[in-house]
């Protein structure tokens, strides 16, 4: 079982994505906001992300820049 992260500000497709990974057996947490993403993905508590790039805000190309420069894989 794989810890997901989903980083969606479309609420029904965070919902479809997060309801597909539970009933494969992961522990899904969502977030819809580029910060909130990075700050969960800095956390340390996830195996995977799932990041959408149309984020309001931060998008999700700067969460990953930042991510990368923070030397997550």
């Amino acid at each position: 079982m794989a810890r997901i992260l989903i980083v969606e500000d479309e609420a029904r497709i965070a919902s479809f994505l997060a309801m597909g990974l539970r009933a494969d057996g992961h522990q899904t947490t969502v977030v819809d906001a580029g910060r909130r993403g990075l700050d969960e993905a800095l956390s340390g508590g996830h195996d995977l992300m799932v990041l959408d790039l149309g984020l309001p805000g931060m998008d999700g190309q700067e969460v990953l820049e930042l991510l990368r420069a923070q030397g997550s894989r």
